[in-house]
C-alpha cells in the first residue's frame, strides 16, 4: 500500500505552531489519524476513544484521564467523552503552548457544539475529506481548484490526463484512502458495504436511538437518488414513510456527517440564499457509498 501525501499537511503544522488545540474533524476513514501522526515529527502521545475501557475512564474522571497523559497528545475520537473539553481548556490555559493537544471527531452531531463553547479562541478547526485527484497523482501542494482560465492552463502543465473511462472508475471507486492506496480495488464493494452498515448501526442509531434501521436505510437510498436535485421534504418523507419533522432530523445528521452536501441557491441578495431550497449533493468521499447503497 503506497504512501499519499496530504494537501492539508503542511495547514495542519502552521495551525499546531499557532494554537494551543487542533482540531481535526472529518467521515470515518479518511485518514485523520494518519495524517496526525504523519506530519509531526516529534513523539506524541496517542490514544483513542474508540477503546471502550479508555472512552470510560475519560468519561467518568475527566480530570484524573488527563492528568495521567503525557502531552503533547492526540486523543482520537474526542466526541465519545464532551466533558473532556472544560479540563483541556484548563490545561492549555495553565500551559500556554502552542500545539499540546491534537484532537479527531467524526462525528459532528454535537461534537462543534462542544468545542466552540469550551475552547473559543484557543482551538483552529480543519476538515479532512477523502483523497483528492491531485494527491493520488502525487502533486499535493498545488493550489485549491478554481474555475479560472489561468489556474486550468496552469494544472495543464503537471495534471496527468484521464481517459473518459479512468474519470468514471475513480468516481466509482471513491476516495477513501484504504481504497486508493491499494493496488488493486477489488474489494471496495465490501468496503462500502461494510461502512454503511456500520455507519448507521454505530454513529446514526446511537445519536437519534433509531431503532428501524431499515427505514434509515431506505431514506439514504432516497436521499442519493435525489442527489443534485432541490429538496422536497413532503416528497421523500412520503417516499421513506416516516413524518417531514424526522425526514429534516436525519437530513440533518447526514449533513453533519459528512455524507450530504446542501447547496444553498445564488441570489444576490443574500437573504434569499437562506430561505430559498438547497440542492442535495453527496459529499465526493461518500458518492461510491451512496451509490452502492441506492444499487
Amino acid at each position: 500500500m503506497r504512501h499519499i501525501q496530504r494537501t492539508l499537511r503542511k495547514p495542519l503544522l502552521d495551525a499546531s505552531a499557532s494554537f494551543k488545540v487542533v482540531m481535526l474533524t472529518g467521515p470515518r476513514q479518511v485518514g485523520k489519524t494518519t495524517l496526525l501522526q504523519d506530519a509531526e515529527k516529534h513523539a506524541r502521545t496517542y490514544v483513542t476513544l474508540d477503546d471502550l475501557g479508555t472512552r470510560l475512564a475519560a468519561q467518568q474522571d475527566p480530570a484524573s484521564f488527563l492528568a495521567r497523559l503525557e502531552l503533547p497528545v492526540l486523543i482520537d475520537e474526542v466526541q465519545y467523552a464532551p466533558n473532556l473539553f472544560p479540563y483541556i481548556k484548563m490545561a492549555v490555559d495553565k500551559a500556554k503552548q502552542p500545539g499540546l493537544f491534537c484532537l479527531t471527531g467524526s462525528q459532528q452531531f454535537d461534537l462543534m457544539k462542544n468545542v466552540t463553547e469550551s475552547l473559543a479562541g484557543r482551538v483552529a478547526i480543519l476538515q479532512l475529506q477523502g483523497i483528492s485527484l491531485a494527491e493520488e497523482q502525487g502533486r499535493p501542494d498545488d493550489p485549491p481548484f478554481l474555475p479560472t482560465l489561468a489556474l486550468l492552463k496552469a494544472r495543464q502543465k503537471t495534471a496527468q490526463p484521464l481517459r473518459l473511462r479512468d474519470v468514471y472508475h475513480k468516481i466509482w471507486r471513491g476516495t477513501y484512502p484504504d481504497i486508493v492506496a491499494q493496488a488493486n480495488d477489488k474489494n471496495w464493494e465490501l468496503f462500502y458495504r461494510s461502512y454503511v452498515s456500520t455507519y448507521i448501526q454505530r454513529d446514526v442509531r446511537d445519536f437519534l436511538n433509531i431503532n428501524n434501521t431499515a427505514a434509515f436505510h431506505k431514506f439514504m437510498q432516497v436521499a442519493a437518488a435525489r442527489t443534485g436535485q432541490l429538496i422536497n421534504y413532503a416528497d421523500m418523507a412520503r417516499d421513506v414513510g416516516v413524518s417531514e419533522v424526522t425526514l429534516k432530523t436525519w437530513l440533518n445528521v447526514l449533513h453533519a456527517s459528512g455524507i450530504i452536501y446542501l447547496l444553498p441557491p445564488y441570489f444576490n441578495n443574500r437573504g434569499k440564499r437562506l430561505i430559498k431550497t438547497p440542492k442535495l449533493y453527496c459529499n465526493r468521499p461518500f458518492q461510491p457509498v451512496i451509490l452502492f447503497v441506492v444499487t
